[in-house]
């Protein structure tokens, strides 16, 4: 027979570990704050300056003929530099926010571990907390956490390029008009010019925001389906990274449920980012065959590679976001394989039940 004592002693381990989580959490989220309540001071800062330096501006547009050149150029570049830093420093304010949010619900999470072990008496185990979590070889985070760190690992990427794409695009794109706008009155063809300039300014970032809306959630998902959308981003991707990337579509092509599109399609996006951006792969090969009772789908790049054992226990299984794959491939009841040495490629298979 098990007695109390004997089946205390681990919980009693967890809730000094959470709790000392719990203290540490805690002073990083006094950190946030503190970094919000500066980063904050900084905008406003930036806002008073940013409208001080346009309205020198448009005092220097209203006498273009006076002001000597060197002056226009002053007041261009005051402005620019002072947008370009407002703008940054809103991204680092809302980067903040962000992370204060999930610190807060972390704590909270934490919190409820603590009393869930105290109020039982450390007689019964967390949820998601079963086994020792080595099946990948390192130990498991709660799952809400490992989520929280994805989601955030995948809005910091998206910011970054929104700001080195579009955003700064748009800057630029508003200090063209203003040259427009200028030009109307005093020479027409060098309007003209700077409007065909501005034109293809205004295509090439539409044509940047319609992949960012493709990676964020492409309509057509939803509309014709994951082969369809597949065909399209890989074209997109090709185009857009330089990889040549070949797609392969067999079996039967219909509609699945919704939420097994979705992952088919994520996993599929998530292996590409992976092979363009951490394995600097020139070649990918996708395949995806939709058998009666499977989904079975492929993913071999010919890049870098990992050593499989060392990465699949290391940060950077979170990172490349190997683990949270393999959890959601498993709770649909898929099975998922990942094949890699270091200057061989990665090969990443897996079957999903339809």
């Amino acid at each position: 027979m098990v007695t109390t004592a004997q089946t205390g002693e681990p919980f009693e381990q967890l809730l000094e570990e959470c709790r000392k989580e719990h203290k540490q959490t805690q002073g990083e989220l006094k950190e946030v704050d503190l970094l919000i309540q500066q980063t904050t001071s900084e905008v406003e800062r930036l806002s008073q300056r940013n409208t001080q330096v346009t309205n020198k501006l448009r005092q220097v547009e209203s006498s273009l003929d006076t002001v000597p050149r060197e002056d226009i150029r002053e007041a261009y570049v005051a402005v620019s530099d002072t947008q370009q830093r407002l703008f940054t420093m809103r991204g680092q304010l809302e980067k903040l926010q962000s992370n204060q949010r999930n610190l807060s619900r972390y704590l909270d999470l934490l919190h409820n571990v603590i009393d869930v072990v105290e109020q039982t008496q450390y007689g019964a185990r967390i949820p998601g907390e079963e086994g020792d979590g080595s099946d990948d070889g390192g130990p498991m985070q709660p799952l809400a956490v490992r989520i929280i760190e994805a989601q955030e690992r995948e809005r910091q990427r998206l910011s970054r390029q929104m700001h080195d794409g579009p955003a700064q695009s748009l800057t630029n794109l508003i200090l063209q008009a203003e040259i427009c706008e200028r030009l109307f009155d005093t020479d027409a063809n060098r309007a003209r010019a700077e409007l065909a300039n501005l034109k293809n300014a205004v295509a090439a970032t539409f044509q940047k925001v319609k992949g960012f809306i493709l990676n964020l959630r492409p309509m057509m998902l939803d509309d014709l389906g994951v082969v369809p959308t597949l065909r399209r981003y890989v074209d997109s991707f090709a185009e857009n990274s330089e990889i040549m990337t070949n797609l392969t579509i067999t079996g039967k092509e219909r509609r699945l449920e919704p939420h097994k599109e979705v992952t088919i399609f994520r996993l599929i996006q998530e292996l590409l980012n992976n092979a363009a951006e951490y394995a600097h792969a020139s070649s990918i090969q996708i395949g995806l065959d939709l058998g009666d009772d499977l989904a079975r789908v492929s993913v071999e790049d010919n890049g870098s590679g990992f050593e499989l054992t060392e990465t699949l226990s290391s940060p950077d299984a979170d990172q490349l976001g190997l683990a949270m794959m393999r959890e959601r491939v498993e709770m649909l009841g898929g099975h998922i394989y990942f094949d890699s040495s270091v200057g061989r490629g990665t090969k990443v298979s897996l079957e999903l039940p339809i």
